[in-house]
């Protein structure tokens, strides 16, 4: 079992590739001059080479969900898609004390019926573009995770929260309900009657009650929770590419099937993985006492 690493990386250090520059820098059509995207993304190096991290950096509004930022989110999401040097992916706010507020309801207050339909369309799918990366996800929860929040992180495959993170669907306290996926995404993820109790009572849970309910999978007991998220990716990272990817591809297609149906999607990822080159690689490297190198072929 690969041995967790026990050094921090900073975030703000780490060097950013040329493309994640370019993200960060490069203006929104019709934005005002010196504006800069409220999602970017961080390349980390070194033995970290092939973590990214999508950055949030909304600050002035604890990153509620607006047009400005689904927009941004979803530029950085389609360069993630199609960036084959990217293994993992972390989630992570810029903003101390909120992973993300929810929706910006002083921007709701100005649309109509019609507009925030629409809106809800485009954050459903900007959503579901983060769960169908063909790559492992991992939302780091440092803060309020509430309402569209934790809808967004329960997009990702696994979550891990900091101290003193805050998680709940509110939203039948504003007379609504969980509109981009939180009630299909919690109940398959913590079962019916669990996730009936949490959105009809709105109830807001700490970092230890998250994880005790199942939301999360790792809660820290002091502080931010990027060491462990950062610890997870790295536990991750040695894994074969294409390996990483049809795993993925059987449990989120599978799962949603019965169980001889899900045996197939799992023997036609299998056979995907069988003429690849890095199973040679990984064969050869067991038969020398090595450590494979995966190039994802």
């Amino acid at each position: 079992m690969l041995v967790l690493k026990s050094c921090v990386v900073p975030l703000r250090s780490v060097t950013r590739s040329a493309i994640s520059l370019n993200l960060r820098r490069t203006l929104q059509t019709g934005t005002a001059a010196g504006e800069t995207e409220q999602c970017f993304i961080e390349n980390l190096s070194g033995d970290d080479k092939g973590i990214s991290i999508l950055c949030i950096d909304r600050p002035r509004a604890k990153n509620a969900l607006s047009r400005k930022l689904i927009e941004s989110f979803r530029k950085a999401v389609g360069i993630l898609k199609h960036d084959n040097e990217t293994r993992v992916v972390l989630l992570k706010s810029m903003v101390q004390g909120s992973f993300c507020a929810g929706a910006d309801l002083k921007e709701r207050a100005t649309m109509s019926v019609d507009e925030v339909k629409q809106f809800l369309h485009t954050v459903r799918v900007s959503f579901h573009e983060l769960e169908a990366l063909p790559i492992p996800t991992i939302a780091l929860i440092d803060g309020v995770a509430l309402g569209g929040g934790l809808e967004l992180a329960l997009c990702c495959d696994m979550r891990v929260a900091g101290e003193h993170a805050k998680v709940g669907l509110p939203e039948t306290k504003l007379a609504i309900i969980p509109g981009a996926g939180g009630t299909q995404r919690l109940s398959r993820l913590i079962g019916l009657a669990r996730a009936k109790e949490l959105i009809y009572t709105g109830r807001i849970l700490d970092a230890q009650q998250a994880l005790k309910e199942g939301i999360v999978n790792y809660a820290a007991k002091e502080g931010s929770g990027y060491q462990i998220a950062l610890n997870l990716a790295r536990e991750i990272l040695p894994g074969g590419p294409i390996a990483l990817r049809m795993a993925k591809v059987a449990i989120d297609h599978g799962s949603q099937l019965d169980l001889d149906a899900g045996l197939k999607v799992e023997q036609s990822c299998y056979d995907q993985v069988l003429p690849t080159e890095d199973r040679i690689e990984a064969l050869k490297a067991f038969a020398e006492k090595r450590r494979p190198v995966f190039k994802g072929r």
